[in-house]
């Protein structure tokens, strides 16, 4: 999947969620003082401010596939080593890192089980590799709601469910399978409020991630029913959306 769209766009879509689960990715991958710490998958640099912030940028270095996205996590954070570069193929050294984290992007890795393969080689011998995933595949993604009237509308839409590290016990195994010890599974959540519907909705129009490419793909009519089938499903307005990630620790 590309996320070669503008690094604004990727904010206002799943920036919004992954500047709230930043915190608790650090945590869960006990970032500290003192140590060196790579952001796999880095997008627009949620994950690597959060890092920053604990360790400082010389401590920092993070990787993306998107040149959008690492141009943008380069402004961002002054000082952090930022690299064009996916998962599978990391430019770094073996046991370079103290930790290696990747928040949500597991399921987008071309092959999940070589990213995390890469991620531990990285990693130095006791070392934390985290990861986390949205649990599309069940009920408490941050796109059900959207996901849910795609559905009704085209059952055999790609809605995310079916990629790797989606649903419970995925992520835990994909560790074990690429190398990794004393691994833990556990949850992440997080709670978005909305304004209004159009708040929710004007984020998917740009293009971004699957959701964003499923609406580019509509025709217009088709389009306004999707935004139609999306709007019947709110309730009331402001609402929040509660997200739950898949979450995974162990040790290189």
């Amino acid at each position: 999947m590309s996320f070669d769209v503008a690094a604004d766009a990727y904010d206002g879509f799943m920036g919004r969620f992954s500047r709230l689960l930043s915190g608790q990715m650090a945590d869960l991958a006990f970032v500290r003082a003192g140590q060196r710490v790579l952001d796999v998958g880095c997008g627009t640099g949620a994950l690597t401010g959060e890092l920053v912030g604990r360790l400082g940028p010389s401590a920092v270095a993070a990787v993306d596939p998107s040149e959008p996205f690492v141009a943008a996590t380069r402004a961002r954070n002054p000082g952090v080593d930022v690299r064009r570069a996916p998962a599978e193929g990391l430019p770094f050294g073996d046991t370079s890192f103290d930790a290696s984290l990747a928040q949500l992007v597991v399921h987008f890795m071309k092959d999940p089980l070589a990213g995390l393969t890469e991620m531990r080689r990285v990693t130095r011998p006791d070392g934390v590799v985290a990861a986390c995933v949205w649990d599309h595949g069940g009920s408490q993604g941050p796109l059900r709601l959207f996901w849910d009237a795609a559905r009704a509308m085209d059952p055999d839409v790609d809605d995310e469910s079916h990629r790797p590290g989606t649903r419970e016990g995925q992520l835990p195994e994909l560790f074990r399978s690429a190398g990794l010890r004393v691994v833990e599974g556990t949850t992440l959540s997080v709670r978005l409020e909305h304004a209004t519907f159009e708040a929710w909705w004007e984020p998917f129009t740009h293009g971004v991630g699957p959701a964003g490419a499923y609406l580019a793909s509509l025709d217009d009519d088709r389009r306004s029913e999707m935004r139609d089938r999306c709007r019947r499903r709110v309730s009331a307005e402001p609402f929040a959306t509660t997200a739950v990630a898949w979450a995974a620790r162990g040790l290189a």
